[in-house]
This record gives structure tokens, sequence and C-alpha cells, in this order.
């Protein structure tokens, strides 16, 4: 399998080379050169399966030459294995005769970033001992994606890693999941300033000599197509559960950076049956102006009780606009320099029609997110996150308006367990979700943080001068 940027001047690279880069050298996202494709057959026969059956199946296309099956089978069964607290890694739960949730948050540190960055850890410290190098981690994170690779890559010898969060912008227990985790090659930076500023201090640092020279930079966020594939896993997991591929299965998703529905995206193309994909989000609702009219126009950052998604610039919004825009990679890079200029663009016909054929998006503001919390509360006897609340709320939206066929099961991802936003779920139905006995004494561990100024050179300088210095010891 080969792999080329969406921005066209990168080199093409393998599995192992894209799990290493994360960003192409361009700028670019990359993607598989072709979409592999899965008879009905095929898709069938996963029924039964385990999770990580599931899994090797339908990864092992995109892997190619870079694991045999059997290393890319040892990997899947340990990673999905003891890390997650459910036998089903990610089991369904009905909510009414139309509404599941498929739920994603039974890992280490309960959120759907798990499922992925478990796998990517292994695949880093896999690729890192079989060439002999290091791997610095620079990485971005509006509450999960930081929790989840720190827990991922925590401790590893030939990695260290830079996490940057907005400052006062996370929950306490996202909050606390990152900066209690004590290993050595773990670095938390609280920047000031929004999610979108530390993204775009991260996509700089790929971009500068200074960084990108002297050390080997990784990602660990959903630029990095390892973990983007290993999210499409539970799209077939789930409808072949639900009858696929003899039946159709449509999915709401919570999104900001959209990575995870555009995941369900890969898996449509690869011949899964999936109906529809409505792209949920709060008030910060750039993708439903980009998919309703066309328009990609960021503007500032309205923070609220989804932190998670309080997000303008959605960077794999980039991989289906080159995909539904022909993949002309020239064509893609002027279009993502004219919007670096002016954070505003139009979408081209063939990627508003090409999207439009999949998507639906759908917005919920903080009251819609509270009724959805209700409704699966008294309804189905749920309790549920708040970003799950705004995919529900967006699903429920649809399949009221007719967006999805009546006979077609509608599937919202819940994406966080509640009691990562405790508070928000206290306000909408009086009831406090304590964290799982698993995740241990989360309040009662010190804390370690550098907090530092929104400035690029604050943070470029502090992961010169630390990862520099780890190198040189090793």
């Amino acid at each position: 399998m080969e792999y080329v940027s969406t921005r066209g001047s990168a080199p093409a690279l393998d599995f192992e080379g894209v799990t290493l880069a994360g960003l192409a050298s361009d700028g670019g996202l990359y993607l598989p050169r072709e979409w592999p494709r899965f008879t009905e057959a095929e898709i069938r026969d996963l029924r039964g399966l385990a999770y990580w059956q599931v899994a090797v199946r339908v990864m092992q296309p995109f892997v190619g030459d870079s694991l045999s099956e059997s290393e890319l089978t040892a990997i899947c069964r340990e990673v999905y294995g003891e890390p997650f607290a459910h036998a089903a890694v990610t089991p369904l739960v009905q909510l009414d005769d139309r509404h599941w949730l498929l739920e994603l948050f039974h890992g280490p540190t309960l959120a759907f970033k798990d499922v992925a960055l478990q796998l990517l850890g292994r695949l880093f410290e896999t690729f890192l001992e079989r060439r002999g190098e290091r791997l610095t981690i620079v990485g971005a994170t509006s509450g999960d994606t930081g929790s989840a690779a720190i827990r991922a890559v925590a401790g590893l010898e030939r990695v260290e890693i830079f996490m940057l969060h907005p400052k006062g912008r996370v929950s306490e227990v996202q909050r606390r999941q990152m900066t209690t985790v004590r290993a050595p090659n773990v670095h938390n930076l609280a920047i000031e300033g929004s999610f979108d500023d530390a993204q775009a201090h991260v996509k700089r640092m790929f971009g500068d000599p200074a960084v990108n020279e002297p050390l080997r930079l990784g990602a660990v966020n959903s630029i990095n197509w390892a973990r983007l594939m290993a999210q499409v896993v539970y799209y077939f997991y789930s409808a072949v559960q639900l009858g696929a591929p003899d039946r159709s299965v449509a999915y709401s998703v919570p999104t900001g950076n959209f990575g995870d529905v555009f995941a369900g995206y890969v898996a449509q193309r690869m011949g899964l049956p999936v109906e529809r994909l409505v792209v949920a989000t709060n008030v910060n609702d750039i993708l439903v102006r980009a998919l309703t009219r066309g328009d990609y126009s960021a503007s500032g950052v309205t923070p609220t009780i989804t932190p998670s998604m309080d997000i303008q610039v959605s960077s794999n919004f980039e991989r289906l606009l080159f995909d539904c825009g022909g993949r002309d990679g020239a064509a893609m890079a002027q279009q993502m320099a004219g919007f670096a200029k002016t954070r505003a663009m139009q979408l081209t016909n063939a990627q508003a029609e090409g999207a439009a054929r999949l998507f639906l998006g759908l917005s919920a503001d903080q009251d819609a997110t509270a009724r959805a919390i209700q409704w699966a509360h008294q309804a189905a006897g749920q309790i549920i996150d708040p970003h799950t609340a705004v995919g529900l709320s967006a699903a429920r939206e649809a399949t009221a308006a007719g967006e999805v066929d009546p006979a077609v099961p509608m599937v919202t991802l819940a994406t966080a367990h509640p009691a990562k936003f405790r508070e928000a779920v206290e306000r909408a139905i009086g009831v406090r979700p304590n964290l799982p006995p698993r995740v241990g004494d989360l309040f009662g561990r010190e804390e370690s943080v550098t907090e530092l100024s929104g400035d690029y050179e604050a943070a470029r300088d502090f992961v010169l001068e630390h990862a520099l210095a780890r190198e040189a010891k090793a």
C-alpha cells in the first residue's frame, strides 16, 4: 500500500513511513493512493468475530508489507485485550427502535481516542525498534487525545512526547489524566489561547527546519493516518452486528477535527453500506456551514460544555476535500494556502457535491445538548456525556426530519465516559456520574504541567530544549 499527500509534492510513503511521519513534508495529509474494497461476502464473514479479529482484517490492506499478518495479529490481540474494560471493546447499546449508542469509552482513559492510540503506541514501538531510531511526538489536544496519547507512549524508551492543551479549556478530569502521568518522556504544556492555536503551533513545528531537522517529529493527532485507520474498524464491527452488508447503517458522529467521522467515510469507500454520516457539532459549527453552504470560514472559538469540539479549523476535512475534489494535489495546496491567509474558503462544486452524497451537517447548542442528555436518561436509562449528547441530538433531528430511511438503524458514537464531564451531566439530570474504579485515585495524584504563553516561539523553544537534552542522554 502506497500513500500520497493531499498537497501533491511530498514523496509517497509506505505504511511504516506515514505512521512515523504523521504530517507530510509539504504540509498535507497522507491518504492511500487507492481505497481497498471489500466484497459483500468478505464483510459478511466479519460477523461473530472478536474485535481484534475484525481489526486485523480491516487494517491488513492498509498495512501492506510493513507488518506481516502474524505481526499485526499479535499487536491487535494485545492492544484490544487487557487495556479495555469491556470484552467487546466497543459495545452497542440500544436506546429505542431507531437509535443505538456505540460505546467507545471503555479504554484506559475513558475516551474513543484509546481505540486508536493504544494501537499507535505499539506501532511506534515496533517501527522505531526495527530502525534503531527515536521519535519526538508533538501533539495538540482539545481534551481527550492528550491523555490517550500520553497513556499509550508513557515510559517508551525511544519516544518523547510534548502535548499542548489550551489552558483552562479542558475539563478537570481531562487535564488530570494528562498531568498526573509521571514518566520522564512525558511533557504537558498548557498554552494561552484555544485548541486551534495549539494545533497551529504543532503544524508549524512540522514545517520549521529549526525543529524538524535536529528532531524526528511524529504525530498522534488524527492527522496521523495510522490513528485514523484504527477508527475505521469500529464502523465495520458495529455495522455487521446490525445486519451489514445486507442492511445499511447510519451514524451520527460528534466531531471537531473531522477524524472520527472521516473514518466512517473510509469504511463506506471500502464497501461498508453506510447510508448517512451525520456530522454533529456544537455552536462552533464551521463544518456544518461548509457542508450546508460550502462556506469553510473560521471565526472565533466559543467555549462550551463540549470542549473537545471547540474547534474552528478541522484538519481532517482536507482529506475529504482532496478525495471529493478529484485528488488534485496542486489545486488542494493552492486552496489550503488561500485558507491559511484569509481563514476563509469556498468549496468547489465537486467538493460540495461529493460531500453531500454521504454527509449531513447538524449542530446543537447547549440547551439542545442538555435535552439530549435528559432524553437518554429518561427514555433509555443511559447516562451520556455532553459530546455524545451533541451526536444524539443530531441523530434524533436527522431521523425526525426523514433524512434517514426508517428501516436503517441510526448509531450515535458515544465518544467519552460521562464522568469526564460530570459537572455538565449533573446540571442536566441531577446525577453526578462517578469515575470507574480502573481510573484509580485521579484526584489524589500530583500534577506536572508547564504553562506557556500563546507565542509559537515559547512552545518551539521548550520542545527543542527538552527533546535535545533527552537525545543527548540516550
